[in-house]
């Protein structure tokens, strides 16, 4: 590999780590909590890595949010809006996160945000990437996978034309969210909080050889595009009739055919998955979805590949 192929990339030195954008998912809050009295474990040398509490009226109610969702409004229309005296309260608190972390888009944006989530669903710890062509976050899922393996984590694109997120970590040049269980709402599970703190230290460990200047030669991950959200049967009252079948329940990442049952009514009967390909489906039975009338999200397994990467940081000091 000649050094003529080492694509120089910006060194990452503003780092935030976000907790509570829901105020129920209780790992990222006690993480954050945490190191917002105690941050020597988040420290790196070369880089600002500050701990953040995004939500938290919605955390002390413990509850996903007050009036709206604060992971779906970081959009222009949102972000622009004029601030009334009713403006729904994440509306307003996007703005401020946008001001103090963004602005979203431009070059004075945090370099990179790790956005902490929990799932009631059977997901482990999966890393979530907005982005199929920013070499850097797909080198640093590669770093973070082998340095948690054997141990599985999911690669989650959630880029897709039509399913636009508009989510919190969005204000970063690099958005990764963190989404690890299962673990009900409201509770904190030891394994799942050491989960999420693992994959969270690997992440800044790699963007502190990164800015060091050390090369990461081209790699490529599996990972698991989003493709469509798949709703219950519901009736003519809009009301769900159709429960996941227990052959799905807890079944993420694992292949899904042609025929395999994905709901049971009550009455017994068995409603199959009808497709013409393989599809993987996560987010199963979330707890949170059933209000946005969503039972899993399919998927489909692809790759990426990123280019070999180094800070510019080395360039400059050699020139």
């Amino acid at each position: 590999m000649t050094s003529c192929s080492v694509v120089p990339k910006p060194p990452v030195r503003r780092v935030a780590i976000f907790g509570g954008t829901h105020g129920n998912e209780l790992s990222g809050i006690f993480l954050v909590k945490h190191w917002q009295e105690n941050g020597a474990e988040i420290q790196r040398a070369g880089m600002e890595v500050k701990p953040f509490l995004t939500n938290p009226r919605a955390v002390k109610k413990c509850t996903r949010y007050i009036d709206c969702d604060l992971n779906r409004v970081f959009d222009p229309d949102n972000l622009g809006q004029t601030v009334v005296e009713d403006i729904p309260y994440e509306v307003r608190r996007a703005q401020e996160i946008n001001h103090i972390f963004g602005p979203k888009g431009s070059d004075d944006a945090y370099d990179l945000i790790f956005d902490l989530h929990n799932t009631t669903a059977n997901m482990g710890g999966t890393l979530i990437l907005e982005n199929s062509r920013d070499d850097f976050t797909i080198q640093m899922c590669h770093y973070i996978k082998n340095a948690l393996a054997p141990e599985r984590v999911p690669v989650l694109l959630i880029e897709h034309p039509n399913l636009k997120y508009a989510t919190t970590r969005s204000v970063a040049k690099h958005p990764v969210g963190v989404e690890v269980g299962p673990q009900p709402q409201g509770v904190v599970r030891a394994d799942i909080l050491d989960k999420m703190r693992k994959i969270v230290k690997h992440g800044l460990d790699f963007v502190h050889l990164f800015n060091e200047g050390k090369e990461f030669p081209p790699c490529t991950i599996e990972v698991y595009k989003i493709m469509e959200k798949v709703d219950y049967p519901r009736n003519k009252n809009d009301e769900v009739i159709a429960i996941i079948h227990p052959k799905l329940q807890d079944q993420d990442w694992q292949p899904l055919n042609n025929g395999d049952p994905l709901f049971l009514t009550l009455d017994g009967e068995v409603i199959a998955y009808k497709g013409d390909c393989t599809v993987y489906p996560t987010f199963i039975n979330e707890a949170a979805y059933y209000e946005k009338k969503q039972a899993f999200v399919k998927t489909i397994k692809m790759e990426l590949t990123a280019e070999h990467i180094r800070s510019s940081v080395v360039d400059q000091n050699t020139s």
